[in-house]
C-alpha cells in the first residue's frame, strides 16, 4: 500500500460494506411509476385494433373484387369465343346457301336454254 493512503482496517471494512450495500440496492425492486394514460390505454388499444380490422376487411374486399372481376373477364372471353364460333358457322351456312342458289340457277338456266334449243 502507498504511504499517502494510510487506511485502517475499519475504514476498509466500512468501504467494503458500503459497496456491497450499493450492489444489493441494484437488485431491490424500484417503486413503480403510475402510467398517466393507464385509463385511456384500453380505449387506444381498442381503436387501434378496430383500425387494423378495418384495413384487413378493406384488403379482403379488394381481393374478392379482383377475383370477381377476373372471373367475369374469363366468362366474357368464353362468351366471345362462343359467339365468334357461332358467327363462323352462320357465315359458312350463308356461303353454302349462296353457292347452292347459284348452282340451282345455273341448272334452271341450262334447262331453259335446252328447251329453247329444242324449239
Amino acid at each position: 500500500m502507498r504511504e499517502d493512503e494510510k487506511t485502517s482496517f475499519a475504514e476498509r471494512q466500512k468501504t467494503a460494506a458500503a459497496s456491497k450495500a450499493a450492489l444489493l440496492a441494484k437488485f431491490k425492486p424500484k417503486p413503480t411509476v403510475a402510467d398517466p394514460l393507464f385509463d385511456q390505454r384500453a380505449g387506444i388499444k381498442a381503436e387501434e385494433e378496430k383500425a387494423r380490422r378495418q384495413e384487413r376487411a378493406e384488403a379482403k374486399a379488394l381481393t374478392a373484387q379482383a377475383v370477381a372481376e377476373k372471373q367475369a373477364a374469363a366468362l366474357q372471353a368464353e362468351a366471345d369465343a362462343v359467339a365468334a364460333a357461332e358467327a363462323e358457322v352462320r357465315a359458312g351456312r350463308k356461303e353454302r346457301k349462296v353457292l347452292s342458289k347459284a348452282e340451282s340457277k345455273a341448272k334452271r338456266d341450262a334447262k331453259y336454254a335446252a328447251r329453247q334449243a329444242r324449239r
